[in-house]
């Protein structure tokens, strides 16, 4: 079955290797490889020969076909694993939101840990886990020449087992340290419990005591009560012996005074009537005063609205009159005025014919002016003569 003679970086095609390095399981979980650049034999103690490393890479090869076969013929695993699945390969296909980190132990219950879903998954974890070391050998030893994914997985595994081993001597510690723990608690709960028991004894003696005081203070309350009772009566009796002759005069005296009292409300009535009566007719005159003042007042306001309109009236007339009187008096001054002015200006008239009068003769008088005699020519004799 050795089909590494035809090439030395055969990769077996079942389990999806590509040049990526990506490896598919045979259980369908892929899982990535890292492939490291090649070193030399000086640079890391993992190496191998050629032939060495060649033919561990064959008889691993082989191993993987070989658990290939065997894991995907085993049909029936893979459903169940499927099944158990079913809720996470949903939510991965209808692309429900997962957390960003997810702890294992949150879906373990304690109370439950033989579940068949549980088995499946430590027993697909160890495949894987079994799986990818072989895968991881075989990548080193054909592509590299190492044995170094076997060391770092071998050395993980040595790891985590001292980690474990580690946990369960703290858990041993814990236990004692739980253990010790538990002395005290079991050693401080039985000191508590006496304790408590001595203080128990002490309040139920307490308890008895107070039961009796409570008996013995009920009986003498009782007694008590009835002495006081039987002392309160005689007290009573001789009180109402000396003050009885007392109170039968309070009680004539008493009657006497609600006699007295009905008396005096009955007269208080009468005399309520009767001011009633008085008040009815002093209201009712009231009214009729009330009625007639608003007559006389009605009256007196109409007399008033006349006085008030006829002095309006008197008062325009006045008002009136008055302008009459100023514009005849205007008028009067005007005809008077105007009279003045004709006769100044008649007199000015005549004293201006006066001085015309008086200047004119004077300018004739004297030949001056427009009445300057004017000297006539000299005519020749003979035109006399001839004219004559």
């Amino acid at each position: 079955m050795s089909l590494h003679s035809t090439s030395r970086h055969f990769i077996p095609p079942a389990f999806g290797i590509e040049g990526n390095g990506r490896i598919g399981n045979p259980l369908t979980i892929p899982s990535v490889v890292q492939i490291k650049p090649k070193t030399t034999a000086c640079q890391n103690k993992y190496c191998l020969k050629y032939l060495y490393s060649e033919l561990f890479a064959t008889a691993i090869e082989d191993a993987i076909i070989a658990y290939r076969i065997l894991a995907e013929s085993n049909s029936e695993m893979r459903i169940q694993k499927t099944l158990s699945d079913m809720p996470i390969l949903l939510a991965k296909k209808y692309s429900v939101e997962q957390p960003a980190f997810a702890d294992e132990l949150d879906s373990i219950d304690a109370n439950n840990l033989k579940c068949t879903s549980y088995k499946l998954n430590k027993l697909n974890n160890d495949r894987l886990l079994f799986s990818d070391i072989l895968i991881a050998t075989y990548l080193g030893l054909s592509l590299l020449e190492n044995w170094k994914a076997l060391a770092d997985r071998n050395n993980d595994h040595a790891s985590i087992e001292r980690n474990r081993l580690n946990l369960i001597e703290e858990e041993a510690k814990n236990r004692n340290n739980l253990r010790e723990l538990m002395k005290q608690y079991r050693q401080q709960r039985n000191h508590i419990k006496s304790v408590t028991y001595d203080t128990n004894v002490v309040i139920e003696h307490l308890k008895s005591q107070v039961e009796d005081s409570a008996i013995n203070a009920e009986a003498r309350s009782r007694y008590m009560d009835g002495w006081q009772r039987a002392r309160t009566e005689q007290h009573v009796q001789m009180i109402n012996d000396v003050e009885a002759s007392p109170t039968n005069s309070i009680e004539y005296y008493k009657h006497r005074m609600d006699s007295e009292q009905r008396v005096h409300h009955e007269i208080e009535l009468l005399l309520n009537i009767k001011i009633g009566e008085i008040l009815a007719k002093v209201e009712s005159w009231m009214n009729k005063y009330d009625a007639d003042m608003e007559k006389i007042e009605l009256k007196i306001q109409h007399k008033q609205n006349e006085h008030q309109k006829i002095f309006d009236k008197r008062v325009e007339l006045e008002e009136t009159l008055e302008k009459h009187q100023k514009l005849m008096q205007n008028w009067q001054k005007f005809k008077d005025d105007r009279e003045e002015a004709r006769l100044f200006e008649e007199k000015m008239n005549n004293a201006a014919v006066t001085v015309q009068s008086w200047w004119r003769g004077l300018l004739v008088r004297l030949e001056l002016g427009p009445y300057k005699p004017v000297n006539k020519p000299v005519k020749p004799a003979e035109k006399k003569k001839k004219t004559k």
